[in-house]
Order: structure tokens, then C-alpha cells, then sequence
């Protein structure tokens, strides 16, 4: 099935007011394309570290949404372009034209399904839950993952390096918090190399959905792992509920989000605890372990892959 794109020409001044119009509408879906930088609030809410350069920003934005039935397009449409004409007696729309196109109806939620397949981290398969029983190669455990709408199939980068260490000097029967969760890939496969209680905290509330679906997939005791949604940086009462004396930490987020948290994990560490971070742009590198030098940790290495850096440190 295709669907009909519909996009306004507007002006940044005028996208919010335009988008409120058409959820008012009844017209859900609606994308924004303009040139504003983000302000510093809007970099700390993203998952990467570096953001594409964009052209000057000169006022203009582009509002689209989507129709299907004729029917529906004739109706909305004819109320879309009256709305508009009552919007520019108090907000400068620009042109505020409308161009038809025509887009395919994807599954956006799941078609990136195909590129995700099974790969190994030394001894460790991951699989994505909606392939076969893998029975070839010799691994130290078989780990299923459906990152849903959550981040966090493995195969990046900082995730690769953080499993790495994680396996590296995880023991049997170990607490581990891992910050920062996402799909739980790190908690689950903390379990499965023998640690005894996983504690997962991320501020988007799919993760947590998605954490407790993965270790359940996995055959893991549900009581294992607990996971909470909040900040840990400025929550106090996450900090509560998560508690302490944890054996390992892991930080798989930001260099600036890590630097922010890493005063915190000494409060959730026991002493001789190991605390792995990840996510680190190289350029960053020097910053985040200045940062856990003065929390009082002393780093045990620092390995790097690609341009990404992975900071394990032990607090003394």
C-alpha cells in the first residue's frame, strides 16, 4: 500500500503551530525538517555523540503527514489549507503551500529486522530472537536479543567493547548495575556469564519493557534483574531504590553524560568494585578519565575500537 505525503512550506516559527493544527486535526505522524541547531537541553536527551553539520539555518521548515483514502485526503486537506489561512493572521507561515508525494507503507518498526543477524563476540552468539537455534561453534553462551523500539542490539562499537570487558572481569555470583540499559543486552549477558543480581536504569520507559522481555526470551529468573526508569545523576530516589554495593558498573551511554554520572557510581560500588565505561568518542577520552581519576577510581585500561573508547576503572 502507498500512502500520500503532504508537505507544508512554512516557516520555523510557525512548525509548532502548524503541527498543534494538524494534531488537532486528527492527523498523527507529523515530521519537521528545518536548519535550527539543537539548543544544549536537546544534545543531552540524544543517543550520539557527534551531529551532522547543517546548513544555515534561513527560517524555512517543511511539515509533512501522511493520508491514505481519497476520501480522507479530500476532507482533510480542504480543512488543512482553511486552518492555514486562519493561521497567518498571527504567525508568518511563509508560503504555505502543499506538495503531494507519494511514499511507500513500510513496517518501520521492523524492517531493519533483516540487517540485524547473528554475530559473535569471542565466545559469546548473539541472535536476534526471530532466528533459528544456532547449534554450530563452540560458545560460552548464546544470548537471544529483540532490542524492540529500544537501543541495543550488540553490534555497535561501544557495545562490542563493553561486553568485552564485561566478560573480561565479571565473576560468579557478581551485582552488577548497568546504566544506561537500553534493550538489556548487558544485564542479560551479565547473567549468562554467571553474575547473581542485575540492576538496569534508563530515562526511556521502552527499555524497560524491552529489558524485561529480553531476560525473560533468555530463560533467566524474572527476580534477577530489576530495572527502573529515572535519572541517576539527578534522582535522588533512584539512587535509593538502586542502591549499592555492586561488584561491577556499567556505563554504556555518552562521554557527556558520563562525565556528569561517574561522582555517583562511587556511592554504588563496593570497594575493589570495577566500574566499565563506553560510548566514549575518542576525542573525549582525556575528559572522561580526568572525570573518574577524580571520583577516586584508578583505571585499569583503556581499549579503543574504531574511534570509540572503553574506560574500566577500579574504585580504591
Amino acid at each position: 500500500m502507498k500512502w500520500n505525503k503532504y508537505t507544508i512550506q512554512t516557516t520555523t516559527q510557525a512548525e509548532d503551530f502548524i503541527s498543534g493544527m494538524l494534531a488537532d486535526l486528527g492527523i498523527e505522524g507529523v515530521q519537521i525538517e528545518d536548519n535550527v541547531p539543537l539548543s544544549a537541553e536537546d544534545k543531552e536527551k540524544m543517543y550520539i555523540d557527534i551531529l551532522p553539520e547543517l546548513p544555515p539555518d534561513e527560517g524555512k521548515a517543511y511539515v509533512s503527514f501522511f493520508l491514505d483514502t481519497e476520501e480522507e485526503q479530500e476532507a482533510l486537506l480542504a480543512q488543512v489549507k482553511e486552518e492555514l489561512e486562519d493561521l497567518r493572521l498571527f504567525v508568518e507561515i511563509g508560503a504555505g503551500t502543499i506538495a503531494r508525494s507519494e511514499t511507500e507503507d513500510k513496517d518501520w518498526i521492523n524492517n531493519w529486522k533483516e540487517y540485524f543477524k547473528s554475530f559473535a563476540i569471542e565466545d559469546i552468539l548473539i541472535k536476534p530472537t526471530w532466528e533459528k537455534e544456532i547449534t554450530a561453534g563452540n560458545y560460552r553462551c548464546v544470548v537471544e536479543i529483540d532490542p524492540g523500539t529500544s537501543f541495543g542490539t550488540g553490534k555497535h562499537e561501544t557495545t562490542r567493547l563493553c561486553i568485552q570487558q564485561i566478560r573480561k572481569f565479571i565473576q560468579p555470583g557478581d551485582k552488577v548495575l548497568d546504566v544506561g540499559c537500553g534493550s538489556g543486552i548487558l544485564s542479560v549477558i551479565s547473567l549468562k556469564l554467571g553474575a547473581g543480581q542485575v540492576t538496569g536504569t534508563d530515562i526511556d520507559p521502552l527499555c524497560m519493557t524491552a529489558s524485561r522481555e529480553n531476560i525473560r526470551v533468555n530463560h533467566l529468573p524474572e527476580e534477577a534483574g530489576r530495572f527502573y526508569q529515572g535519572n541517576l545523576i539527578e534522582d535522588e530516589s533512584l539512587r535509593t531504590a538502586v542502591g549499592g554495593g555492586y561488584d561491577i558498573v556499567t556505563a554504556n551511554i555518552l562521554a557527556d553524560i558520563i562525565i556528569p554520572l561517574t561522582p555517583v557510581i562511587p556511592h554504588c560500588l563496593k570497594p575493589g568494585g570495577v566500574y566499565i565505561t563506553s560510548g566514549i568518542i575518542d576525542f573525549k577520552e582525556t575528559a572522561v578519565a580526568a572525570a573518574i581519576q577524580a571520583a577516586g577510581f584508578t583505571i585499569l585500561e583503556t581499549v579503543r575500537l574504531g574511534e570509540w573508547v572503553s574506560i574500566t576503572a577500579r574504585k580504591d
